[in-house]
């Protein structure tokens, strides 16, 4: 699977670890930065992996800087993306299951690198149930096109 990767300052250790992690599991990743731990703008790498996941361009994507919210809250700004927060496996488990998230976000400043591994292994090996999940998910992707 071709996965795009994206992070602020705050996890560039995490991110390396976790590129590493996908590549020993056969999978293709798209690092689309930052690459240094100077200052920066979380909203930009959230923005650039969302567009790359609506476009086609990676398959997935993995979103993480100190809580995994605010580099998730603006992949969610692009139209198609459905990010989900996740500190723990069995709610990874569920953002796939029963919401098809195209994008798991987690923070550097709240899981270790192990548990990081944990969470994206379930979000990856995990498949959408669709069935009564689907039309929930239609109705969350109807809303964005109230607002257009």
């Amino acid at each position: 699977m071709k996965i795009g990767i994206g992070n602020d300052h705050s996890a560039l250790e995490l991110k390396a670890e976790i590129i590493e992690f996908l590549k020993e599991k056969g999978h293709e990743v798209v690092d689309y930065g930052t690459y240094t731990t100077d200052s920066c703008d979380y909203p930009v790498y959230g923005e650039k992996v969302g567009r790359a996941v609506v476009s086609g361009e990676v398959e997935q994507g993995i979103l993480i800087c100190g809580t995994g919210l605010g580099i998730s809250l603006a992949a969610n700004k692009v139209k198609g993306v459905r990010a989900a927060v996740c500190s723990e496996p069995y709610t990874a488990k569920m953002a796939r299951q029963h919401n098809n998230c195209n994008i798991l976000a987690f923070g550097a400043r709240v899981v270790g690198a192990e548990l990081a591994k944990l969470i994206v292994e379930t979000w990856l090996n995990t498949e959408f149930e669709g069935g009564r999940h689907e039309r929930r998910v239609n109705m969350i992707m109807e809303i964005e096109k109230k607002d257009q």
